[in-house]
């Protein structure tokens, strides 16, 4: 008996605790939360769409590809409409009968960013050429599609991106969670990242919210684009949405472990040493070291 009450006793705690808002979700409308597990397998089917060939079915012929993308794509936009959807009602206080205007804008988001996938790819074709170029022990383009985490890192973020650039809530930030935990490279969706963009090893790559990468950025790992600060309101708490992350130009290299905070600006083909810690604008063409 002893036992038993000791059991309730926890039970009485934690629904105690769970009644702090934060810590207890309940959907407004009754919506079931965003799926990692779904949004996981849209992405999967926008790499087989993306790369064909490279995942899911490698048999795909081209003989078959038309039926196949289509049959795909179909498959990603129900996906993604009913997760943005959800998305929606996560943050949702409206009145029920609203429900249908989210509905309905979940459909045209979902389909604003299939019409995104061309542009997308063509970026990506350009990012995996980066690779190619910028890694010599890269035998192949193919081999950087199918094997570099920085790849899979670069496809999660720029479907991310562009979900987030749409106003997609909350599905953006999942997407680019789950390429943290499988490559260990932190992009926040709301980075802009320009053409043949490569981040070479990656591990413990962090990449904030505003930070612009200009176009051939290569990167190493252990790189920070950070924020120096930040403001916080009269109540202490820090104000959202301010541009706090660096710009980095064109043809820009920063090397492994350096830290670059603030929103600063790293000039047109600078080169940004190891270990530095950089806090200042960068002139174009300048190389920093320690």
């Amino acid at each position: 008996m002893k036992k038993n009450d000791d059991f309730e006793k926890v039970v009485e705690q934690l629904c105690d605790l769970n009644r702090n808002a934060d810590l207890y979700h309940i959907p407004w409308h009754k919506m079931d939360l965003p799926s990692t597990a779904e949004l996981q397998k849209l992405v999967d089917i926008l790499r087989e769409i993306l790369f064909p060939g490279y995942f899911g079915d490698s048999k795909i012929r081209g003989e078959s590809l038309h039926y196949i993308i289509g049959a795909k794509l179909y498959d990603a936009l129900s996906i993604l409409t009913t997760q943005i959807n959800r998305g929606f009602c996560f943050y949702c206080h409206e009145p029920a009968q609203q429900c249908s205007d989210c509905k309905e804008r979940s459909k045209r988001l979902a389909q604003a960013f299939i019409q995104k996938l061309p542009g997308i790819k063509q970026q990506l074709a350009l990012d995996a050429k980066a690779a190619y170029d910028g890694d010599p022990a890269t035998l192949h383009v193919s081999e950087a599609i199918f094997c570099y985490p920085s790849m899979t890192a670069v496809t999660y973020h720029r479907i991310a991106h562009e979900l987030f650039v749409l106003g997609v809530p909350l599905i953006p930030r999942i997407i680019s969670e789950i390429a943290h935990s499988i490559t260990g490279i932190d992009m926040h969706p709301g980075a802009r990242i320009g053409d043949g963009f490569f981040i070479d090893h990656g591990t413990g790559v962090v990449i904030g919210e505003t930070s612009v990468i200009g176009n051939n950025v290569r990167i190493y790992q252990g790189v920070t684009l950070g924020a120096k600060s930040f403001p916080v309101d009269s109540k202490g708490n820090p104000i959202k949405g301010m541009q706090r992350h660096p710009i980095v130009e064109d043809n820009v290299v920063i090397y492994a472990n350096a830290t670059i905070l603030g929103r600063i600006t790293i000039g047109r083909g600078s080169i940004i040493g190891g270990n530095v810690w950089v806090t200042k604008d960068v002139p174009a063409g300048t190389t920093v070291v320690i």
